[in-house]
């Protein structure tokens, strides 16, 4: 997985057809349509070789891939149509845009995807899951293993109890799901929270109204994005940093920076960071921004390093705990629950799907809910997590540090997190009540 869960754009290829090889455009746009009528064409089940079955063999085809997403599109004279899958993901191609002449045919992208036959199950990878996917009309009692494996959310339509395995309850997965775990809820109870620290996370564009974080937003500011739309990343960090029922500083003062991330453009960072200095320089001294999240890394490889790490040394400089997920900040992994378990208990998790056996420091992100792009109250019940959604989960933790010794340095707030680990089978375990004790003892 890269640092960020990117949503994707998807850039048809423009290719050149010979007229004369090329089948009649006519023909072709009624069988499809007979297609998507009779449902063997639709928006992410239908596989390539069901189209070369119905339309025949195509004129071109080229494969590319965009961030994560690799990408195959066939050619019929003047209709595209292009199919994608993960990368590293087991599922197969499925199709994500078919288009006649440039003009969009409307292929179900916009409506939940409902699964016809258990068949279609294959099709989906554990990255996006059966989020937004009706599943009712299949008996999936034989299918544990598989729906184990999977992220889905509150939009997931699921067949009756009777045809789910026992046990399996999604419901009371999404609820349990919200608890960060590691006693990070007893902390809330004794009013460690965060408030009266001001976070900053730096960002895609946000959903704003999401009912887990928009009442914790002081300022957003999405500059320079004109009117693209928001992205499916920035919902969970924020609620695994801010979240009211799920964050791990649910008090703090969200300060949002929406900046375009895909550029790889550590100037983007900069900037925001600065602006940051700017806002500090006139907030009282309660309201001041203490911690900056990015879920980001790979800060060495991308335009302005230089000015990258001058920046930082000013954060530190000015006592604000700037977190990423570069290793230059902390090398650290990630734990998912064991399903079952208590999330309170440090024995209660494994290895996330990204560790490294040098982690200082391991975190929850795997098997927990964070709150969802699709819509004001949509949650989503996250299998794996991974880098991008331990970075606010340590930024949380870092602001109820500052609120329990606003004095407190950066430096010993990283030296204070790694002092109080616990070790388990799965490493080098977090622990919230540990670090918040060492930090008072900072005073």
């Amino acid at each position: 997985m890269s640092f960020i869960k990117n949503s994707f754009v998807f850039m048809a290829i423009l290719v050149t057809i010979n007229p004369g090889q090329a089948q009649d455009r006519e023909a072709l746009i009624f069988k499809i349509k007979q297609g998507i009528d009779s449902g063997k064409i639709a928006y992410k089940l239908t596989e390539p070789e069901e189209i070369f079955d119905l339309l025949g063999s195509p004129q071109n085809r080229k494969e590319s891939r965009d961030g994560g997403m690799l990408l195959l599109e066939i050619q019929y004279n003047q209709i595209s149509i292009l199919f994608g899958k993960m990368s590293g993901r087991s599922a197969p191609f499925t199709l994500l845009r078919i288009t006649d002449n440039g003009e969009k045919v409307d292929i179900g992208e916009n409506s939940k995807i409902s699964l016809r036959t258990k068949a279609d199950l294959v099709k989906f990878d554990t990255f996006w899951g059966f989020q937004n996917v009706s599943l009712a009309a299949l008996d999936l009692r034989e299918e544990e293993k598989l729906l184990r494996a999977m992220t889905f959310d509150t939009l997931t339509e699921w067949p009756s109890e009777d045809r789910l395995p026992s046990g399996f309850d999604p419901v009371r997965m999404i609820e349990e799901g919200k608890n960060p775990g590691l006693g990070i809820k007893t902390l809330h109870k004794q009013g460690i929270d965060g408030r009266g620290v001001g976070l900053a996370i730096i960002d895609q564009k946000l959903l704003l109204g999401h009912e887990e974080y928009t009442s914790s937003i002081v300022r957003y500011d999405a500059g320079g994005l004109g009117r693209q739309s928001y992205q499916m990343h920035g919902p969970p960090v924020a609620s695994i940093a801010v979240g009211k029922s799920l964050g791990v500083a649910p008090a703090a003062e969200l300060t949002y920076f929406a900046v375009p991330m895909w550029e790889n453009d550590n100037l983007h960072y900069v900037r925001a960071i600065r602006r940051v200095f700017e806002l500090n320089e006139r907030l009282p001294e309660l309201e001041k921004i203490r911690v900056i999240s990015i879920s980001s890394g790979g800060f060495s490889s991308q335009n302005g390093y230089e000015e990258w790490k001058k920046v930082l040394l000013q954060s530190e400089s000015r006592g604000i705990y700037v977190v990423t997920c570069d290793n230059s900040f902390l090398t650290y992994g990630v734990l998912s629950l064991i399903p079952g378990k208590d999330p309170d208990l440090p024995g209660s998790y494994q290895r996330g799907i990204y560790h490294h056996e040098d982690d200082l420091i391991r975190v929850p992100t795997g098997n927990r809910t964070i709150a969802s792009h699709r819509g004001e109250h949509v949650y989503t019940y996250e299998i794996n997590g991974g880098m991008s959604w331990g970075a606010p989960y340590i930024a949380g933790l870092a602001a109820l540090a500052f609120q329990v010794n606003p004095d407190v340095t950066p430096k010993e707030i990283t030296r204070c997190l790694l002092e109080t680990v616990v070790q388990t089978q799965a490493g080098p375990v977090v622990n919230p009540a540990g670090f918040i004790k060492k930090i008072r003892e900072k005073k």
